[in-house]
Protein backbone atom coordinates (compact mmCIF):
# COMPACT_ATOMS: atom_id res chain seq x y z
CA UNK A 1 0.00 0.00 0.00
CA UNK A 2 3.00 2.59 1.45
CA UNK A 3 4.79 1.60 -2.56
CA UNK A 4 1.73 2.14 -4.71
CA UNK A 5 0.87 5.18 -2.62
CA UNK A 6 4.57 6.28 -3.50
CA UNK A 7 4.52 5.78 -6.90
CA UNK A 8 1.09 8.05 -7.49
CA UNK A 9 2.57 10.64 -5.98
CA UNK A 10 5.60 10.15 -7.95
CA UNK A 11 3.16 10.03 -11.20
CA UNK A 12 1.25 13.02 -9.69
CA UNK A 13 4.78 15.49 -9.25
CA UNK A 14 5.73 14.05 -12.73
CA UNK A 15 2.68 15.10 -14.34
CA UNK A 16 2.41 18.63 -12.40
CA UNK A 17 6.42 19.27 -13.58
CA UNK A 18 5.32 18.51 -17.04
CA UNK A 19 2.22 20.81 -16.74
CA UNK A 20 4.21 23.64 -15.03
CA UNK A 21 6.83 23.08 -18.23
CA UNK A 22 4.16 23.61 -20.88
CA UNK A 23 2.76 26.51 -18.84
CA UNK A 24 6.60 28.23 -19.40
CA UNK A 25 7.17 27.03 -22.82
CA UNK A 26 3.43 28.81 -23.59
CA UNK A 27 4.29 31.30 -21.48
CA UNK A 28 7.52 32.72 -23.03
CA UNK A 29 6.47 32.90 -26.30
CA UNK A 30 3.07 35.09 -25.41
CA UNK A 31 4.79 37.36 -23.19
CA UNK A 32 7.58 37.87 -25.86
CA UNK A 33 4.71 38.75 -28.64
CA UNK A 34 2.42 40.79 -25.63
CA UNK A 35 5.63 43.20 -25.24
CA UNK A 36 6.18 43.69 -29.02
CA UNK A 37 2.93 44.69 -29.44
CA UNK A 38 3.07 46.96 -26.62
CA UNK A 39 6.54 48.48 -27.61
CA UNK A 40 4.53 49.86 -31.09
CA UNK A 41 1.60 50.61 -29.50
CA UNK A 42 3.11 52.72 -26.16
CA UNK A 43 5.23 55.46 -26.62
CA UNK A 44 4.75 59.65 -27.01
CA UNK A 45 2.35 58.92 -28.80
CA UNK A 46 -0.29 56.27 -28.47
CA UNK A 47 -1.04 54.39 -31.16
CA UNK A 48 -4.46 52.23 -30.11
CA UNK A 49 -4.30 48.03 -30.86
CA UNK A 50 -6.47 48.12 -34.20
CA UNK A 51 -4.13 50.65 -35.99
CA UNK A 52 -1.17 48.29 -34.77
CA UNK A 53 -2.56 45.31 -36.33
CA UNK A 54 -3.65 47.34 -39.46
CA UNK A 55 -0.10 48.89 -39.74
CA UNK A 56 1.47 45.38 -39.49
CA UNK A 57 -1.04 44.30 -42.34
CA UNK A 58 -0.19 47.36 -44.18
CA UNK A 59 -3.62 48.63 -44.26
CA UNK A 60 -3.10 51.96 -41.73
CA UNK A 61 -4.61 54.72 -43.46
CA UNK A 62 -3.16 57.39 -41.03
CA UNK A 63 0.44 58.26 -43.13
CA UNK A 64 1.40 59.93 -39.51
CA UNK A 65 1.09 56.71 -37.75
CA UNK A 66 2.26 54.38 -40.56
CA UNK A 67 5.52 56.68 -40.50
CA UNK A 68 5.78 56.05 -36.44
CA UNK A 69 4.94 52.33 -36.07
CA UNK A 70 6.93 51.46 -38.91
CA UNK A 71 9.71 53.35 -39.62
CA UNK A 72 10.53 53.82 -36.04
CA UNK A 73 8.90 51.38 -33.43
CA UNK A 74 9.44 48.46 -35.79
CA UNK A 75 12.77 48.45 -36.18
CA UNK A 76 13.32 48.91 -32.66
CA UNK A 77 11.01 46.86 -31.15
CA UNK A 78 12.94 44.01 -33.72
CA UNK A 79 16.42 45.60 -32.61
CA UNK A 80 15.45 45.10 -28.79
CA UNK A 81 13.96 41.68 -29.27
CA UNK A 82 16.89 40.13 -31.80
CA UNK A 83 19.63 41.82 -28.98
CA UNK A 84 17.65 40.36 -26.16
CA UNK A 85 18.01 36.89 -27.57
CA UNK A 86 21.61 37.02 -28.44
CA UNK A 87 23.44 38.53 -25.30
CA UNK A 88 20.83 35.89 -23.16
CA UNK A 89 22.70 33.04 -25.36
CA UNK A 90 25.78 34.66 -25.22
CA UNK A 91 25.66 34.61 -21.44
CA UNK A 92 24.19 31.30 -21.22
CA UNK A 93 27.23 29.66 -23.47
CA UNK A 94 29.86 31.76 -21.86
CA UNK A 95 28.63 30.90 -17.79
CA UNK A 96 29.13 26.67 -19.28
CA UNK A 97 32.35 27.30 -21.45
CA UNK A 98 34.20 29.02 -18.72
CA UNK A 99 31.86 27.12 -15.69
CA UNK A 100 31.60 30.47 -14.30
CA UNK A 101 27.97 32.00 -13.08
CA UNK A 102 28.82 35.82 -13.79
CA UNK A 103 29.98 35.32 -16.91
CA UNK A 104 28.71 37.31 -19.26
CA UNK A 105 30.03 39.26 -22.24
CA UNK A 106 30.05 42.44 -20.46
CA UNK A 107 30.94 40.99 -17.50
CA UNK A 108 33.78 39.39 -18.96
CA UNK A 109 35.09 42.50 -21.12
CA UNK A 110 34.16 41.06 -24.51
CA UNK A 111 31.71 43.85 -24.95
CA UNK A 112 34.23 46.31 -24.27
CA UNK A 113 36.62 44.69 -26.84
CA UNK A 114 33.64 45.37 -29.29
CA UNK A 115 33.99 48.84 -28.24
CA UNK A 116 37.33 48.78 -29.30
CA UNK A 117 36.71 47.99 -32.43
CA UNK A 118 33.85 50.05 -33.40
CA UNK A 119 36.43 52.96 -32.12
CA UNK A 120 38.55 51.79 -34.37
CA UNK A 121 36.62 51.82 -37.24
CA UNK A 122 35.49 55.43 -36.69
CA UNK A 123 38.97 56.56 -36.32
CA UNK A 124 39.51 54.71 -39.60
CA UNK A 125 36.35 56.42 -41.52
CA UNK A 126 37.73 59.88 -40.01
CA UNK A 127 40.95 58.86 -42.00
CA UNK A 128 39.55 57.20 -45.08
CA UNK A 129 36.75 60.21 -45.21
CA UNK A 130 33.04 60.71 -45.28
CA UNK A 131 32.72 60.58 -49.03
CA UNK A 132 34.35 57.53 -49.61
CA UNK A 133 31.80 55.92 -46.57
CA UNK A 134 28.55 57.56 -48.40
CA UNK A 135 29.69 56.02 -51.54
CA UNK A 136 30.08 52.41 -49.79
CA UNK A 137 27.23 52.58 -47.34
CA UNK A 138 26.89 48.85 -46.80
CA UNK A 139 30.95 48.34 -46.53
CA UNK A 140 30.94 50.87 -43.82
CA UNK A 141 28.13 49.70 -41.81
CA UNK A 142 29.78 45.43 -42.49
CA UNK A 143 33.32 47.40 -41.02
CA UNK A 144 31.13 48.47 -38.33
CA UNK A 145 30.55 45.02 -37.67
CA UNK A 146 33.60 43.73 -38.54
CA UNK A 147 35.59 45.99 -36.03
CA UNK A 148 33.34 45.16 -33.05
CA UNK A 149 33.37 41.24 -33.73
CA UNK A 150 37.78 41.53 -34.57
CA UNK A 151 37.85 43.42 -31.00
CA UNK A 152 35.22 40.60 -29.04
CA UNK A 153 37.30 38.12 -30.59
CA UNK A 154 40.67 39.10 -29.47
CA UNK A 155 39.20 39.72 -25.96
CA UNK A 156 37.37 36.32 -26.20
CA UNK A 157 40.97 34.53 -27.31
CA UNK A 158 42.68 36.29 -24.14
CA UNK A 159 39.82 35.35 -21.86
CA UNK A 160 39.94 31.70 -22.99
CA UNK A 161 44.01 31.26 -22.24
CA UNK A 162 43.71 33.01 -18.46
CA UNK A 163 40.62 31.42 -17.80
CA UNK A 164 43.06 27.80 -17.26
CA UNK A 165 45.58 29.69 -15.31
CA UNK A 166 43.07 31.79 -12.97
CA UNK A 167 40.32 31.16 -10.52
CA UNK A 168 36.73 31.99 -11.63
CA UNK A 169 36.89 35.25 -9.19
CA UNK A 170 40.10 36.46 -10.87
CA UNK A 171 38.89 35.88 -14.04
CA UNK A 172 36.22 38.91 -13.49
CA UNK A 173 38.33 41.15 -12.21
CA UNK A 174 40.67 40.64 -15.42
CA UNK A 175 37.39 41.63 -17.45
CA UNK A 176 36.92 44.51 -15.30
CA UNK A 177 40.24 45.57 -16.02
CA UNK A 178 40.08 45.24 -19.21
CA UNK A 179 37.15 47.06 -19.80
CA UNK A 180 38.93 49.91 -17.76
CA UNK A 181 41.18 49.51 -20.42
CA UNK A 182 39.41 49.43 -23.13
CA UNK A 183 37.82 53.15 -22.31
CA UNK A 184 41.44 54.15 -21.99
CA UNK A 185 41.78 52.81 -25.59
CA UNK A 186 39.20 54.33 -26.94
CA UNK A 187 39.65 57.89 -25.58
CA UNK A 188 43.04 57.68 -27.71
CA UNK A 189 41.61 56.48 -30.63
CA UNK A 190 38.96 59.07 -30.80
CA UNK A 191 41.39 61.56 -30.43
CA UNK A 192 42.48 60.94 -33.59
CA UNK A 193 38.66 61.08 -35.08
CA UNK A 194 37.10 64.59 -35.59
CA UNK A 195 34.14 66.10 -33.42
CA UNK A 196 30.98 64.65 -35.11
CA UNK A 197 32.21 61.31 -35.05
CA UNK A 198 33.05 61.19 -31.57
CA UNK A 199 30.07 63.02 -30.93
CA UNK A 200 28.17 59.80 -32.64
CA UNK A 201 30.43 57.63 -31.05
CA UNK A 202 29.42 58.93 -27.54
CA UNK A 203 26.19 58.96 -27.71
CA UNK A 204 25.87 55.13 -29.67
CA UNK A 205 28.32 54.31 -26.12
CA UNK A 206 24.85 54.66 -24.15
CA UNK A 207 23.57 51.74 -25.57
CA UNK A 208 19.97 51.99 -27.68
CA UNK A 209 17.82 49.68 -30.36
CA UNK A 210 16.69 53.57 -31.36
CA UNK A 211 19.58 53.86 -33.51
CA UNK A 212 18.87 50.98 -35.75
CA UNK A 213 17.38 51.18 -38.99
CA UNK A 214 15.83 48.94 -41.47
CA UNK A 215 19.30 48.58 -43.71
CA UNK A 216 21.37 47.99 -40.42
CA UNK A 217 18.44 45.17 -39.35
CA UNK A 218 19.08 43.14 -42.92
CA UNK A 219 22.52 42.53 -41.72
CA UNK A 220 21.67 42.19 -37.65
CA UNK A 221 19.33 39.98 -38.20
CA UNK A 222 21.31 37.06 -40.32
CA UNK A 223 24.07 37.00 -37.83
CA UNK A 224 21.84 36.80 -35.28
CA UNK A 225 20.23 33.71 -36.44
CA UNK A 226 23.50 32.17 -37.89
CA UNK A 227 25.06 32.51 -33.98
CA UNK A 228 21.73 30.52 -32.32
CA UNK A 229 21.69 28.04 -34.82
CA UNK A 230 25.36 27.32 -33.98
CA UNK A 231 24.23 28.05 -29.67
CA UNK A 232 21.40 25.38 -30.85
CA UNK A 233 24.51 22.83 -32.66
CA UNK A 234 26.05 22.92 -30.12
CA UNK A 235 23.91 22.08 -26.89
CA UNK A 236 24.91 18.47 -26.30
CA UNK A 237 28.91 19.32 -26.82
CA UNK A 238 27.62 21.61 -23.87
CA UNK A 239 25.89 19.82 -21.77
CA UNK A 240 28.88 17.24 -21.69
CA UNK A 241 31.08 20.61 -21.07
CA UNK A 242 29.03 20.97 -18.09
CA UNK A 243 30.72 18.17 -16.22
CA UNK A 244 34.24 18.79 -17.32
CA UNK A 245 36.08 18.54 -20.19
CA UNK A 246 37.64 14.87 -19.18
CA UNK A 247 34.05 13.67 -18.59
CA UNK A 248 33.17 15.56 -22.15
CA UNK A 249 36.20 14.00 -23.68
CA UNK A 250 34.92 10.37 -22.60
CA UNK A 251 31.57 11.09 -23.75
CA UNK A 252 33.67 11.63 -27.76
CA UNK A 253 33.43 15.26 -27.63
CA UNK A 254 36.07 17.14 -29.57
CA UNK A 255 36.77 19.48 -26.70
CA UNK A 256 39.35 21.45 -28.47
CA UNK A 257 36.22 22.18 -31.49
CA UNK A 258 33.22 22.74 -29.16
CA UNK A 259 35.51 25.67 -27.29
CA UNK A 260 36.34 27.01 -30.64
CA UNK A 261 32.96 27.17 -31.80
CA UNK A 262 31.35 27.98 -28.62
CA UNK A 263 33.70 31.45 -28.97
CA UNK A 264 32.78 31.21 -32.49
CA UNK A 265 29.09 31.64 -31.89
CA UNK A 266 29.50 34.35 -28.81
CA UNK A 267 31.41 36.24 -31.51
CA UNK A 268 28.88 36.16 -34.33
CA UNK A 269 25.91 37.24 -31.65
CA UNK A 270 27.61 39.69 -29.58
CA UNK A 271 30.19 41.43 -32.36
CA UNK A 272 26.91 42.45 -34.70
CA UNK A 273 24.72 43.22 -31.67
CA UNK A 274 26.90 45.54 -29.96
CA UNK A 275 27.91 47.36 -33.59
CA UNK A 276 24.82 48.38 -33.78
CA UNK A 277 23.40 48.40 -30.32
CA UNK A 278 26.12 49.74 -28.70
CA UNK A 279 27.32 48.11 -25.19
CA UNK A 280 24.82 46.34 -23.70
CA UNK A 281 24.59 45.41 -20.11
CA UNK A 282 23.32 42.52 -17.66
CA UNK A 283 20.96 40.48 -20.37
CA UNK A 284 23.69 37.94 -21.12
CA UNK A 285 24.19 37.69 -17.26
CA UNK A 286 21.02 37.49 -15.86
CA UNK A 287 18.84 35.72 -18.59
CA UNK A 288 20.32 32.59 -18.27
CA UNK A 289 19.82 32.43 -14.35
CA UNK A 290 15.93 33.11 -15.05
CA UNK A 291 15.87 30.11 -16.97
CA UNK A 292 17.69 27.94 -15.16
CA UNK A 293 15.00 28.77 -12.12
CA UNK A 294 12.10 28.58 -14.02
CA UNK A 295 12.46 25.30 -15.66
CA UNK A 296 15.32 23.70 -13.15
CA UNK A 297 17.29 22.39 -15.55
CA UNK A 298 21.01 23.23 -16.89
CA UNK A 299 20.74 21.01 -19.96
CA UNK A 300 20.73 23.48 -22.84
CA UNK A 301 18.78 21.45 -25.53
CA UNK A 302 15.86 23.20 -23.05
CA UNK A 303 18.06 26.49 -21.99
CA UNK A 304 18.88 27.46 -25.41
CA UNK A 305 15.70 28.03 -27.04
CA UNK A 306 14.17 29.06 -23.75
CA UNK A 307 17.36 31.87 -22.97
CA UNK A 308 16.50 33.03 -26.73
CA UNK A 309 12.81 33.76 -26.23
CA UNK A 310 13.57 35.55 -22.06
CA UNK A 311 16.24 37.62 -23.47
CA UNK A 312 14.10 39.04 -26.05
CA UNK A 313 11.58 39.57 -23.39
CA UNK A 314 14.09 40.96 -21.21
CA UNK A 315 15.10 43.77 -24.26
CA UNK A 316 11.81 44.37 -24.96
CA UNK A 317 11.05 45.34 -21.44
CA UNK A 318 14.27 47.85 -21.06
CA UNK A 319 13.58 49.41 -24.17
CA UNK A 320 9.73 49.54 -23.34
CA UNK A 321 10.72 51.21 -19.57
CA UNK A 322 12.97 53.98 -21.87
CA UNK A 323 10.53 54.68 -24.31
CA UNK A 324 7.56 54.87 -22.28
CA UNK A 325 4.89 57.78 -22.54
CA UNK A 326 6.83 59.91 -19.89
CA UNK A 327 6.93 63.85 -20.27
CA UNK A 328 10.17 63.84 -19.80
CA UNK A 329 12.77 61.77 -21.45
CA UNK A 330 15.71 60.99 -19.16
CA UNK A 331 15.86 57.15 -18.63
CA UNK A 332 18.76 55.50 -20.41
CA UNK A 333 18.99 51.43 -21.53
CA UNK A 334 21.44 50.34 -19.24
CA UNK A 335 20.51 52.25 -16.17
CA UNK A 336 17.80 50.59 -16.86
CA UNK A 337 18.96 46.95 -17.11
CA UNK A 338 21.08 47.23 -14.49
CA UNK A 339 17.72 48.12 -12.12
CA UNK A 340 16.49 44.74 -13.10
CA UNK A 341 19.42 42.89 -13.46
CA UNK A 342 21.67 44.26 -10.31
CA UNK A 343 19.47 42.32 -7.56
CA UNK A 344 19.28 38.94 -9.63
CA UNK A 345 23.45 39.50 -9.71
CA UNK A 346 23.63 39.86 -6.26
CA UNK A 347 20.93 37.52 -5.42
CA UNK A 348 23.51 34.53 -7.28
CA UNK A 349 26.40 36.20 -5.54
CA UNK A 350 25.01 35.31 -2.27
CA UNK A 351 23.82 31.92 -3.55
CA UNK A 352 27.38 30.79 -4.88
CA UNK A 353 29.14 32.27 -1.27
CA UNK A 354 26.59 29.89 0.61
CA UNK A 355 27.01 27.04 -2.24
CA UNK A 356 30.89 27.90 -1.80
CA UNK A 357 30.82 28.22 -5.97
CA UNK A 358 32.80 31.95 -5.90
Amino acid sequence: MTEHTAADRRQAADALGRGYRLAIWLGLPSVVVLLFVLELAIGSVRIGLAQVIAGLLGRLEDSGARTILLDLRMPRALAAALAGAALGVCGLQLQTLFRNPLAGPWALGITAGAQVGVAFTAMAAAVVGSEFLRAFAAFGSLGTVAGASFGAAAVMTLMAAASRRVSTVALLILGLMLGFMAEGLVSVLLHFTNETQARIYASWSDGSYAGVTWDELRFLAPFVAVGLSLSVALAKQLNALLLGENYARTMGVDVGFARLATLASVVVLAGPVTAYCGPITFLGIITPHICRGLLRTSDHRILTPAVTMAGAALGLVGDLVVHGPWERHFLHLNPVNALIGGPIVIAVILRQRRLGGL
